[in-house]
């Protein structure tokens, strides 16, 4: 235990430091001002700790990713975004324990960070067809249900589906599905905060996730080409 916690705080550069301090505290600062829930600002925090975790590589993101998933499902679930109710509960919550045990079986003992890989032309014209059909899918379910934003919220629910299950298996290329799903994340966000549904801090949130994406992919890239 003493090694795994050692191994979480080595290895980090300055700028990421740097950018984890700056985008927690900041969202937590002007939430609070705001006046946002408890629970919203709780989920912006760890949320953001998960991705930039995520993306440096280390096994606790999966530890912020298990708190985020429960608080976020409730706030998406009070807004009637129940794809993704469905999406944090079904799916988020157990990948957090799967993500954590293949991380833990693939770090690298020189960066102490989980190893990074690319995927194929094959694999990725699979991805491609298969996020395709899904969304309509998933999209013509979630407005049976009377959803909001139901073909937004099933392109949102299953490029996230596809993208953390690529992430757990150490792809560079979840960072572009990420960034895909932040930017429409960020849309459905916004207009539920119009409408008086929304959470200010998740919004906030979702503006830092799709700004680490764009980090994270050049340094996944970097990484793998290098």
């Amino acid at each position: 235990m003493n090694e795994l916690l050692h191994n979480e705080f080595v290895g980090w550069k300055k700028w990421e430091i740097a950018w984890l301090l700056i985008a927690t505290i900041s969202i937590a600062v002007i939430s609070i001002i705001l006046g946002d829930t408890y629970l919203g600002i709780v989920a912006a925090i760890t949320g953001i700790a998960c991705v930039i975790c995520t993306g440096k590589g280390k096994l606790s993101a999966y530890v912020f990713g298990l708190v985020n998933v429960i608080a976020y499902a409730i706030i998406a679930f009070e807004s009637k975004y129940y794809g993704e109710v469905m999406l944090n509960l079904i799916y988020y919550l157990p990948m957090q324990f799967w993500g954590f045990y293949v991380w833990s079986k693939n770090m690298n003992p020189e960066t102490n960070e989980v190893s990074k890989r690319q995927m194929s032309l094959k694999q990725t014209t699979i991805l491609l067809i298969s996020v395709f059909a899904l969304t309509i899918v998933y999209g013509l379910f979630l407005q049976f249900l009377n959803g909001n934003l139901p073909f937004i919220d099933a392109l949102s629910t299953v490029i996230s589906v596809v993208a953390l299950y690529i992430s757990i298996k150490m792809y560079t290329e979840q960072w572009v599905l990420w960034i895909i799903v932040d930017v429409v994340t960020v849309i459905m966000w916004l207009i539920a905060l119009i409408n008086g549904t929304g959470s200010i801090a998740v919004l906030l949130m979702w503006c830092i996730y799709l700004i680490n994406a764009v980090i994270m992919y050049v340094k996944w890239r970097n990484e793998t080409n290098g």
